[in-house]
């Protein structure tokens, strides 16, 4: 139940964001969606950081920052 109330939420902000031609902004933060199992993983279930890993998420990271910079 939880999870659908999210992936509602999270499609009606999506749509929220494209109405307010935030488009770009909103295609680049949902294609991040695997960083947050990711990031969960890393929290919750200690698991280890691999250079790959790192770089998987600080790479976009830093795309997200560049583009709300503008």
């Amino acid at each position: 139940m939880l999870i659908g109330a999210g992936a509602a939420l999270g499609l009606i902000l999506y749509l929220w964001a494209t109405r307010l031609q935030m488009l770009a902004v909103a295609v680049v933060l949902a294609s991040l969606y695997p960083a947050v199992p990711t990031v969960l993983g890393l929290a919750v279930l200690r698991e280890r950081v691999t250079r790959g890993r790192a770089i998987g998420l600080v790479g976009p990271a830093a795309a997200v920052v560049l583009l709300s910079l503008g």
